[in-house]
């Protein structure tokens, strides 16, 4: 299966190179990358370019004008991926947050379902082992709050560690979704659950970053918050058809 993974970068250049090499030495035939460069002053969209002559054939880089946010970004790179043909397509972060290996489950249980997830509030998906308490449980909170409002069936809402099939991508409305921030996350998943398209979770452990510097902030969590209950408002019309 042709596989497109879609990495939004920003200020990535300790992660991008040593990402690159642990998703090549999996055993998934077809496999590509499309990294999504905001720009980054760190030199991130020039490494992604010299990894790509690397690796000929097997990288594309989009470069932004800017700090554009992550939703747009993926927004952007599955339209980009779909259009050049991929069966599949996945998202992840550049951090080593999701663990690459599980790529390959995510792959196997696609012939399946119609989106694989990574899933921290599975059995046997944990969060870093050395985050303190009050970060977990705001982590689950956030979790419980959004799928209990938007009655979506998932334990995991915003995370964003999915392998998407094409045919699923194409057939959601994509140019209405708005969301920025880990909240993005969870406006996908909500709009793939209206259309009536099936879920599979597989356990991961979510580490924290080891190189760099995070990019959440209190305006993406206050995001987040609002616009779960903006986003109960939307999409009645999409209740159980798929759009074409």
């Amino acid at each position: 299966m042709q596989t497109t993974i879609v990495i939004p970068t920003y200020n990535e250049a300790e992660n991008l190179p040593r990402l690159v090499d642990s998703l090549f030495s999996l055993p998934l035939q077809d496999l590509s990358l499309l990294v999504v460069d905001d720009n980054s002053p760190d030199g991130t969209g020039q490494i992604a370019e010299d990894l790509g002559q690397a690796h000929a054939g097997r990288i594309q880089v989009l470069h932004r004008k800017g700090k554009l946010g992550l939703g747009s970004a993926y927004i952007q790179g599955f339209q980009l991926a779909i259009e050049r043909g991929a069966e599949a397509v996945g998202q992840m972060d550049a951090d080593f947050s999701h663990p690459p290996e599980k790529l390959v489950e995510l792959a196997a249980a696609l012939a399946d379902t119609d989106v694989a997830l990574g899933s921290r509030y599975v059995p046997g998906g944990r969060l870093d082992d050395n985050w303190p308490a009050w970060r977990k449980a705001l982590s689950g909170f956030g979790n419980i709050y959004a799928r209990t409002i938007l009655g979506i069936p998932l334990r995991d809402v915003t995370g964003g560690f999915r392998l998407w099939r094409r045919e699923t991508l194409y057939a959601m409305p994509l140019e209405r979704i708005r969301s920025n921030g880990y909240v993005f996350q969870v406006e996908m998943a909500y709009v793939a659950h209206k259309l009536g398209f099936r879920f599979h979770e597989i356990p991961i452990y979510f580490a924290d970053r080891r190189w760099g510097q995070s990019k959440m902030n209190f305006r993406i969590q206050v995001e987040a918050a609002v616009r779960v209950w903006q986003l109960a408002g939307m999409y009645h019309d999409l209740s159980g058809k798929r759009a074409v």
